[in-house]
C-alpha cells in the first residue's frame, strides 16, 4: 500500500470513529482491506451490543471473515484509529492479517508500540506494522470524547 491509500483507508476508519463518538462509544473506528478492497468494517459498539468484545477490530475482522468466508486474512491490512489493545492484537495474529495501520498511540492499554506484545517472540505470526497515519486527527477525536465525557460528569 502507498502512504495515500493508508491515509484513504484511515479517513474511512475516522469516519467510523465518529460514528461511535456520535453514539457515546469511545471513538474507535477500523476496517479491513485487502486488495484495495474493504471487506469489513466497524466502530466500538460495546454498550450498544452489551458486548465486551464488541471493539472496532474485532467487529471490523468478523465482518471482513464473514465476506471472505474464511477466519483467516492472511493478505488484508486492518486500519483502526487508535494503537489496539491486547484482545484486539490476539484477534489479529489469530486471523493472521498480514499488516496493522494504527492512527494514535494509547499510552495505557495499547500492544503495538506503547507495550509492544507484537514483538514478542513467543507469537507464531508476525504483523507488518505502520503508525502514526493521520495520528492527530484520531488522538483529536478521542481527546474529545473524554473531554465531552468529563464535562458531562461535573
Amino acid at each position: 500500500m502507498t502512504a495515500g491509500e493508508d491515509e484513504r483507508f484511515m479517513r474511512r476508519a475516522i469516519e467510523l470513529a465518529q460514528q461511535a463518538f456520535d453514539l457515546d462509544e469511545v471513538p474507535v473506528g477500523a476496517v479491513v482491506v485487502r486488495d484495495g478492497e474493504i471487506l469489513g468494517e466497524g466502530h466500538n459498539a460495546p454498550l450498544a451490543q452489551s458486548d465486551p468484545s464488541a471493539h472496532a477490530e474485532v467487529v471490523a475482522l468478523r465482518r471482513a471473515a464473514q465476506k471472505a468466508e474464511n477466519y483467516r486474512l492472511p493478505e488484508a491490512t486492518l486500519y483502526v484509529t487508535v494503537e489496539p489493545c491486547m484482545m484486539c492484537a490476539g484477534a489479529m495474529i489469530h486471523a493472521r492479517v498480514k499488516r496493522l495501520v494504527f492512527g494514535a498511540a494509547e499510552p495505557k492499554a495499547g500492544v503495538v508500540v506503547s507495550h509492544p506484545l507484537l514483538a514478542s517472540e513467543f507469537l507464531n505470526h508476525r504483523i507488518e506494522i505502520a503508525g502514526q497515519v493521520l495520528a492527530e486527527q484520531c488522538s483529536e477525536l478521542m481527546s474529545s470524547f473524554f473531554q465531552k465525557r468529563r464535562m458531562s460528569a461535573e
